[in-house]
């Protein structure tokens, strides 16, 4: 019987055993995490004031039906978020400005200026650029202007991947906008050509120029999957199993432990993120390590506060804002998580979650807890007009969070690829490659098992 040990016990690793066993209920897998606890950034924490806490991973789009799957087999009941969620807002010069959902709302509101807003309309008359790997903030800038880039397309992709727009990789980290230009040449078209589309098919639910989907959770918070997925598990998890290296042996592969001890396997699945998976491999194969290695993760720090009841007041009557980094605040943007789903905080109280930190202000993710604090509430207060004191505060560091999908991200992964063809049984996945989200994790954790056991398991999540 072939034997899989899987490294790295976060969603990646755990939706990756759960997905061969599925497929092959007999299979022998380990999975080893070198922490003490499963989940890896999900990341659900319950405070004594009664307050639920994510210091990671806030949901996922109920559009993408693997991880609905998965919540079956796990017999999960997902937490659709609260209608409430639809509303959004960005702050810009001065004001929190909601985000127009309809196109005549986009015409009237004056987050962008008249010709900003021309500028974008004007979107369908641009010339396609062609299939190249560009900046999201080239393409933003020559297919929608500078004012909608900086107001809308920035914070997004702060919001996102708490990244730098001017270095990312528009076909990386966005490839389904990437693709709608390369098939029709304009995002308006684009949308216009797949709405018709969807409604000619007797679809409903039109495609928008967002990402689609409703956020979903769970009643008890997002560590509701992983927690599930290791109870399922059982015995074939181990924690506190930090791994050093690896090395081979004719076909069969060996994990060396911190302890000095070994593991033993046919196939080996490395699902930690990729700094550690370059670790794990700096002696194995050097080339493939600085290739892992060389995928940045800035620091990210997430500040819950809760609070009694604030007024419904513009900007805490829904989702949360996303701030431009031209407005020079120290948050990225800030969630109130008791409005998206039920139970996040006590009646009569607020929850709200902000991002510190990223791409563009690592520093600020590395401040002391009270001058994060004092940066925090400074910016609520001119932001949002919060002046109250918190009844109570949890700040969560990221040391290296999201990813960094960097011009130059799917030459990488090439690279990456044909590095494994001379490892047959080693593969690599997580969030470090191809999808950052949780829907990508479980999509990407499917697909590695389902290349492994029709015997094609020699390529990152192929």
């Amino acid at each position: 019987m072939v034997k899989t040990a899987i490294v790295g016990a976060g969603i990646s690793g755990l939706a990756t055993a759960q997905a061969i066993l599925a497929r092959s209920p007999n299979s022998e897998v380990v999975v080893l995490e070198s922490s003490q606890r499963v989940g890896g950034k999900v990341w659900s924490e319950p405070t004594a004031e009664g307050f639920l806490c994510e210091g990671g991973v806030n949901g996922f789009l109920d559009k993408e039906p693997l991880t609905l799957q998965l919540c079956r087999e796990l017999a999960l009941d997902p937490l659709a978020a609260n209608l409430a969620a639809a509303k959004r807002y960005v702050f810009s010069q001065g004001a929190l400005h909601k985000l127009p959902e309809k196109p005549l709302e986009f015409l009237f509101s004056r987050l962008l200026s008249l010709g900003g807003r021309l500028r974008v309309l004007g979107e369908a008359l641009v010339g396609s650029r062609g299939g190249g790997d560009e900046s999201v903030g080239e393409f933003a800038c020559r297919r929608l202007g500078r004012e909608a880039f900086e107001k809308l397309i920035d914070p997004m992709s702060s919001g996102v991947f708490a990244g730098d727009a001017a270095k990312m990789s528009l076909k990386s980290c966005f490839p389904r906008i990437h693709a709608v230009e390369v098939e029709y040449g304009s995002l308006i078209r684009g949308l216009i050509s797949l709405q018709r589309q969807a409604r000619a098919a007797g679809k409903s639910n039109l495609p928008g120029p967002g990402p689609g989907g409703r956020l979903t959770s769970f009643a008890s918070g997002m560590s509701v999957l992983t927690d599930t997925l290791a109870a399922n598990l059982g015995a074939r998890i181990r924690t506190a199993s930090p791994i050093v290296g690896v090395s081979r042996l004719g076909k069969v592969f060996s994990l060396h432990l911190a302890n000095g001890e070994s593991e033993d396997a046919d196939v080996v699945i490395l699902a930690a993120p990729a700094f550690a998976q370059s670790k794990i491999l700096s002696d194995f194969d050097s080339s493939l390590a600085h290739l892992t290695g060389a995928i940045d993760y800035p620091p990210l720090t997430v500040v819950c506060l809760g609070y009694r009841n604030l007024a419904r007041r513009q900007g805490l009557d829904g989702f949360g804002f996303l701030v431009p980094s031209r407005e020079q605040r120290s948050i990225l943007g800030a969630i109130v998580d008791s409005n998206v789903f039920h139970g996040r905080a006590p009646e009569g109280f607020m929850l709200l979650r902000t991002m510190v930190g990223g791409a563009k202000s690592p520093a600020l993710a590395e401040l002391p807890d009270e001058r994060l604090l004092d940066r925090v509430r400074g910016d609520l207060r001119s932001m949002a007009g919060i002046r109250d004191e918190p009844v109570f505060c949890r700040v969560f560091r990221h040391e290296k969070a999201i990813p960094q999908y960097l011009v130059g991200h799917a030459a990488r992964l090439e690279a990456i690829d044909q590095a494994l063809q001379r490892h047959p049984g080693l593969l690599l996945t997580g969030n470090s490659y191809r999808g950052v989200s949780l829907n990508d994790c479980v999509a990407n954790a499917w697909k590695t098992a389902q290349g492994l056991l029709s015997g094609h398991g020699a390529a990152s999540e192929e």
